[in-house]
């Protein structure tokens, strides 16, 4: 049987649904080994929540994602696990596990791939000499012998700027873990309630949370999540709930009439991708990743500002028609698009060409 080692730093929210999501089909045909590294958010007893089968093995110099790439060590924990395990496949996964990963591994044999869930350059109001500097990190790991998968087609076309040796992959979901969740869509409560799920950080735009929130008074907004920027959410009609499980979390989504996602960038947001399972009426900033699933006014709404996003919502609470419309065709989409059966099969025929 091949042997195939997943690096992950970020080893906490969407990254880990969408390691856990594809290890879970791939130990069918593989012997998969994680390399991963803790995040504040990271679970506690994660290795509880994937199959006995998979080996995990806890790096002890990922600790962040700049922290990871400056530290040398880091990049000897990576070869020495790679020369032990010898695979045949390495698939990395986000900025710092690409970087440290590409460079640890110059002229190792096996076969290498490179998931970045989001281009740090691609993140607005980061400022342009920080986008240049991520830009020219990729650009100078491009050279090394690596095949990047892109998890939309958007951050696809991204990729071709700095690599030929690029293809996508739409990320997927496992929509039997939710489907017990899943109801039928009912009416617009009274107040309405909001929602978003990730870490509170300057990539999922809490301020511009916080200000949709402000423009609407007397609606209820729960952000599922923790993170750096709590402080930002100053306005009295919201909750965060900081860490919570799996389950909790699919609760709490099921629980609100709108999931909105108002990141300043993203890959393809698995949080988005069970919210449109889940039925839930779904507004999302315009970027890369969002913009790939959904469809101004077919299964979803973009919007650029917060008044945007609060003209949204008003007019669909009182749209019940339309929000049905809506939310079964991203139901629907989900099914046919976004699961982890096709994303693993796909990335099975791309490791194999």
């Amino acid at each position: 049987m091949k042997k195939i080692v997943h690096i992950v730093e970020p080893f906490a929210t969407g990254v880990l649904s969408y390691i856990m999501s594809l290890t879970a089909e791939q130990i069918k045909d593989y012997e998969v080994t994680i390399l991963w590294g803790v995040r504040k958010e990271t679970p506690k007893n994660i290795e509880l929540k994937f199959d006995k089968r998979i080996h995990l093995i806890k790096m002890k110099h990922f600790c962040g994602a700049l922290k990871t790439v400056l530290n040398p060590l880091a990049y000897y924990e990576v070869r020495h696990h790679i020369n032990i395990i010898r695979p045949d496949i390495i698939h990395m996964h986000s900025s710092a596990s690409g970087f440290v990963g590409r460079w640890a591994l110059i002229g190792n044999t096996a076969r290498c791939f490179y998931t970045p869930h989001g281009y740090s350059f691609l993140m607005q109001n980061g400022g342009i000499l920080k986008q240049k500097i991520f830009w020219f990190i990729e650009y100078l790991s491009s050279f090394l012998s690596c095949k990047t998968i892109t998890c939309s087609e958007s951050e696809y076309r991204e990729a071709r700027k700095i690599t030929k040796y690029a293809t996508f992959v739409n990320n997927g979901i496992d929509t039997s873990l939710i489907a017990p969740f899943c109801r039928a869509s009912s009416p617009i409560q009274d107040p309405i309630r909001v929602c978003t799920v990730g870490r509170i950080l300057h990539q999922k735009n809490p301020q511009l949370f916080n200000d949709i929130a402000r423009l609407l008074p007397n609606a209820q907004f729960i952000w599922i999540g923790e993170g750096d920027l709590r402080p930002l959410l100053t306005a009295s009609n919201i909750t965060a709930t900081g860490w919570v499980d799996r389950k909790k979390g699919i609760s709490l989504i099921q629980s609100c009439d709108f999931f909105i996602l108002p990141s300043l960038y993203e890959g393809l947001p698995i949080s988005l991708l069970e919210a449109m399972f889940l039925k839930k009426v779904c507004i999302v900033s315009n970027v890369i990743g969002n913009k790939d699933v959904i469809q101004h006014k077919r299964n979803g709404y973009i919007c650029e500002k917060a008044e945007d996003f609060v003209d949204a919502i008003q007019h669909l609470a009182h749209s019940p028609q339309e929000c049905d419309i809506l939310v079964e065709k991203a139901h629907q989409d989900v099914l046919q698009h976004y699961n982890t059966q096709n994303m693993a099969k796909q990335y099975m025929e791309i490791y194999n060409q």
